[in-house]
């Protein structure tokens, strides 16, 4: 077998010293270019600069160095074609079988404050792509290496078999044009939200997605429909898709949908909380000592819908935990760990779906509370985006508009009923007291309707709703909405107020002796 050769330009020198050695042990000749040429140099490796191999130094600031026919016509010509063969020969075109490549920075570079357009613009790499591409296009001949963790496996083929397999080559292709495709995107993403004064637009005038499919799903929403599951290129930490899977059967399209609503709730809490979910609505949300109590509370408000649902915990689940979730039918349980000894309780339940995620390291920006930036919708034939819902409401934003005033206990309550009711569909109300939801209206087209709602779950659960706290999350336009809470027992309302009839509804709670409180923003979710 002739002698293998290896081009290596990267601008990420992760690893790369020690892959270039281990090449060489294996008597693989090294071509580089300019930085990376040196590192290599500077380890005691013999490398030949690409100037040198084309006899055409780099130039116009290391814009033109790979942009070669020696280079091109040796990754691209297919060794199974004697014409091709023929040509290469003809004019001194030595093949290339090895590609590492990694393209400048610029996604990091963007991302910088203070990013200039000449910044970006000289970010912009067009020899490495080129390289890639020409590479990637001829698998069958050139393994392509775009991220250091190709590397090893790499190696470990070269060392036992002296080739790359080609299913090695082909993924390696694979995964070098779907970094040009995110490549790419970043570019157009940021250039096209580029706006005359300097300025980002959060909406780039084309706006390209990437995302990497994590697995195929048995089937949709509904049985007719296929389906899968993608994560970001880059996932949030503590969002759903950094899960693990401990046991359990595969999870489904609704599955999925349904424990993400459970996981973005529950972790909006800080003291220990639980959250179960029935049809992507919260059916039982409590905070409580620990995880066991928080269960039992949030249990209570609607038994009968949490069978068969979705249950999320933000704290550790403890033997004391898993002993009351296994009384139930469950489909999937979520939380940061499980003890050995509630794993022990669950082995039998070979069914229930447990699913370990991190919590996220909290912080003031979205990304480091686990959250999306923004949101999607499919429309036809179109895409509606919008920023995330991620304002969370602090004591300081209330605004008590009735001349009765919440107690301390209340205004607790207050934010508690507040938070739950951003995860609950619109119309929503939901009716809490001491740490847990009582009662939850979701869904209706009327808020009466999910007012009436709420209070008939709480019967339902004999639960007690006098002296109790209701989240709506928008205003009521009259004042029959508040009648209905208060003729339920409702002791102080939070709503974002803002309707042309507010003093009608605060005059009403006046008279019902109501404490409103006005929080100046609505939670629509669908």
């Amino acid at each position: 077998m002739s002698q293998l050769t290896a081009l290596i330009s990267v601008s990420d020198k992760t690893g790369i010293v020690d892959f270039a050695k281990e090449l060489h042990t294996l008597n693989v000749r090294l071509l580089s270019t300019g930085g990376t040429a040196k590192l290599l140099t500077d380890a005691g490796l013999p490398v030949t600069e690409v100037a040198e191999h084309t006899g055409f130094p780099e130039m116009l600031d290391g814009r033109v160095k790979t942009l070669h026919p020696m280079i091109h016509g040796g990754l691209l010509a297919r060794r199974d074609l004697p014409e091709h063969m023929a040509a290469a020969s003809k004019h001194g075109i030595s093949m290339i079988d090895i590609l590492a490549v990694n393209l400048y920075p610029f996604e990091a570079t963007v991302a910088k404050p203070g990013c200039t357009l000449e910044d970006a613009i000289e970010n912009i790499d067009i020899g490495g792509p080129a390289m890639v591409r020409s590479a990637a296009k001829n698998w069958k001949d050139v393994t392509v290496l775009t991220d250091a963790s190709q590397y090893a496996g790499v190696l470990a083929e070269l060392k036992s078999a002296g080739k790359t397999s080609d299913k090695t080559r082909f993924a390696c292709s694979v995964a070098a044009f779907n970094r040009i495709a995110q490549y790419d995107a970043a570019i157009s993403n940021h250039l096209s939200a580029l706006q005359d004064d300097g300025s980002l637009s959060a909406y780039p005038g084309q706006m390209n997605s990437c995302f990497v499919k994590v697995q195929d799903l048995r089937y949709g929403e509904n049985s007719h429909q296929s389906a899968a599951l993608y994560r970001d290129l880059y996932p949030a930490p503590g969002s759903l898709v950094t899960g693990k899977q401990l046991q359990g059967k595969e999870l489904s399209y609704n599955n999925i949908a349904d424990a993400d609503a459970a996981w973005e709730c529950v972790k909006s809490f800080g003291a220990p909380a639980c959250v179960i979910v029935k049809h992507a609505n919260p059916c039982g949300v409590a905070v409580a000592a620990n995880a066991a109590e928080a269960y039992s509370k949030a249990f209570k408000t609607d038994p009968t819908s949490a069978f068969g649902g979705i249950i999320a915990f933000n704290r550790e689940v403890d033997r004391a935990a898993a002993e009351l979730v296994s009384k139930q039918f469950v489909e999937v349980l979520m939380a940061p760990s499980f003890s050995a000894e509630a794993l022990e309780v669950f082995k039998s339940k070979v069914n229930v779906r447990l699913l370990q995620i991190a919590l996220p390291p909290g912080g003031d920006s979205a990304w480091l509370q686990g959250r999306n930036l923004g949101d999607s919708k499919r429309v036809g034939s179109g895409l509606l985006l919008q920023s995330a819902d991620n304002h969370f409401l602090k004591p300081a934003d209330l605004k008590i508009v009735t001349t009765l005033q919440p107690s301390a206990q209340q205004l607790d309550d207050l934010m508690f009923a507040w938070t739950v009711a951003q995860y609950v569909k619109s119309n929503a109300i939901v009716f809490c007291g001491g740490g847990m939801t009582l009662g939850v209206g979701a869904g209706q087209m009327s808020r009466i309707d999910s007012a009436r709602i709420a209070s008939i779950k709480a019967e339902n659960a004999k639960l007690e709703l006098k002296g109790s706290v209701v989240a709506s999350d928008a205003f009521f336009p009259f004042r029959d909405g508040l009648d209905v809470l208060a003729d339920a027992g409702a002791s102080c309302v939070i709503q974002p107020g803002g309707s042309m009839r507010d003093d009608e509804v605060i005059a009403a709670a006046n008279e019902r002796g109501i404490a409103m409180v006005f929080t100046g923003v609505r939670h629509f979710r669908h």
